[in-house]
């Protein structure tokens, strides 16, 4: 990928491990950031050690710890030794932004609490990620993911409740830290001031429930055990397999839509009839739905019927693995590559996803 350097001169410290604050260091490395990530002596960032079991035992990295950690610098430290206690606030002094997510009271062992900080380095902008708003519990996404509700609503009757395959909690804290440091960058630059930008874990949670918390806020509806299907419209999340027994991923959400699809599977007179003729009927009616499509769906291939999809404007999309994913020149130009210290090549997927446009 070929992203400007936007943040070429910035200088970032990072005292934060696992996934949510290096995601917000790699952010700002893509970006042309100088990135220093602080790891301590005895073993460095647990995700180095996260491996899979078919991994290279010997190695110093896994493919974990590739994920959120391109183009930093590594310097491994003992903060309780005076000496790297120096070197790490000497790097802090000429530091624009400190990323940190220790645990409760490791900053005040550390000497790195933020008001000591911030009253030695004014200009500093600290970015902080906690588990919850009040209380030091140690958090982990898996427990997030259970205790904000996301759990409850992922999965179906017959599997129980089950957990995102990836660890969207820390995801989600770490698109609002990035945001709120952008903002205190923004805000430095009008006041020459430095400050806190706090997330945690919990409260980012909360905030991505978005419609299901409003179903819940307006409605009083639980949303129960659904796998993908969309508590508000149909079919949306409905999959239907093919002829050539592919799996397909409907997202209609329109009447129209619904129409142009009933036509694509040559079947109008589907969504002439009472039951299925607008959205709030096909909700309720969305399993009779679903047996009727998936008749029609025995007829056709999943190419063609996607070619079918494409020209019609109809939101379908198959359901492909990773491997499928990444043969795909669209995802293969998001892949960064990294030569590692022993010559080996590593490989992780781009935090950034937008593009910037100047005339």
């Amino acid at each position: 990928m070929n992203v400007k350097e936007y943040f070429k001169g910035l200088k970032v410290v990072e005292f934060a491990s696992v996934l949510a604050g290096p995601a917000v260091g790699m952010f700002f490395a893509e970006l042309g950031a100088e990135v220093i990530k602080i790891e301590h002596k005895n073993g460095g960032d647990l995700t180095r050690h996260w491996k899979q079991s078919n991994e290279d035992a010997t190695s110093p990295l896994s493919a974990y710890f590739h994920s959120v950690n391109w183009n930093k610098t590594s310097i491994f430290m003992d903060l309780l030794n005076k000496t790297d206690y120096e070197l790490a606030m000497n790097h802090i002094s000429n530091a624009d932004i400190v990323i940190v997510n220790f645990k409760a009271g490791d900053s005040k062992k550390f000497g790195l609490e933020n008001s000591r900080l911030l009253e030695k380095f004014p200009n500093l902008i600290i970015g902080e990620i906690i588990g919850y708003p009040d209380s030091d519990r140690v958090a982990y996404d898996a427990v997030l993911q259970a205790e904000t509700g996301f759990m409850s609503m992922n999965g179906l009757p017959e599997t129980g409740p089950l957990k995102m395959p990836i660890a969207f909690i820390d995801l989600f804290a770490a698109h609002q830290l990035k945001e709120g440091i952008l903002i205190a960058l923004l805000e430095r630059s009008k006041s020459n001031k430095g400050s806190v930008v706090s997330v945690s874990l919990y409260e980012s949670a909360i905030a991505s429930l978005v419609n299901q918390a409003s179903n819940w806020l307006n409605n009083h509806q639980v949303p129960g055990l659904v796998g993908s299907l969309h508590p508000n419209i149909a079919p949306y999340g409905e999959v239907l397999i093919t002829m050539d027994q592919q799996q397909i991923l409907l997202a209609i959400g329109t009447d129209q839509q619904f129409n142009k699809l009933c036509l694509i599977l040559g079947n109008k007179s589907i969504s002439d009839l009472e039951e299925f003729k607008t959205n709030i009927q096909r909700v309720k009616n969305r399993t009779k739905l679903k047996e009727i499509l998936q008749q029609l769906f025995n007829n056709f291939n999943a190419d063609e019927f996607l070619v079918e999809c494409n020209l019609n404007k109809i939101p379908a999309g198959k359901i492909n693995n990773l491997k499928q994913v990444f043969e795909l020149e669209s995802a293969m130009k998001m892949i960064l590559e990294q030569k590692e210290k022993d010559n080996s090549i590593s490989k992780r997927v781009s935090t950034i996803a937008f593009k910037i446009k100047s005339k």
